[in-house]
């Protein structure tokens, strides 16, 4: 998907990624279809190429700690309603990736493949490849407070 540095690639292939790698998302697809959840063109993307790796990583980054993730949608099953909610107050469609920080956080990504950090509220990570880099090495996501979300 993109051009990785050095350190954002072996951390990336320690986790199990391959260049090319595709994996099926039919069941994730049909699975939260079902509760009304679409998965958009930029969810597929992603989960086609990184769906189902668990990112070791931790210690220091570069403006907070490094976190483990895993990027299952499962992992967010139950949460779909958060989803939604927080899709409407953007005015983006959220779709569930995975967790950050065992199951501290859920991960989530809009339409413009930009990923979120997502609990009660949201936070930023950027849009893709720069994201997955942020999370990889600690880079602070941008929370996105209410008086930002129209628009």
């Amino acid at each position: 998907m993109g051009e990785w540095s050095p350190e954002v690639l072996e951390v990336l292939e320690a986790s199990g990624w391959t260049a090319g790698r595709r994996v099926d998302t039919a069941g994730w697809r049909s699975r939260y279809e079902a509760v009304g959840l679409v998965m958009h063109d930029a969810a597929e993307r992603f989960l086609r190429e990184f769906g189902g790796l668990t990112v070791s990583i931790g210690g220091p980054g570069i403006n907070r700690a490094r976190e483990p993730f895993q990027l299952d949608p499962e992992l967010a099953w139950g949460e779909d309603d958060r989803s939604s909610e927080l899709s409407d107050s953007l005015g983006r469609c959220l779709f569930p990736l995975g967790e950050l920080d065992h199951g501290r956080f859920f991960l989530g990504v809009d339409e413009g493949s930009e990923i979120y950090l997502v609990e009660t509220w949201v936070a930023s990570f950027g849009p893709m490849p720069h994201a997955l880099e942020n999370l990889i090495l600690g880079v602070m996501p941008r929370r996105i407070d209410d008086d930002h979300r129209q628009g």
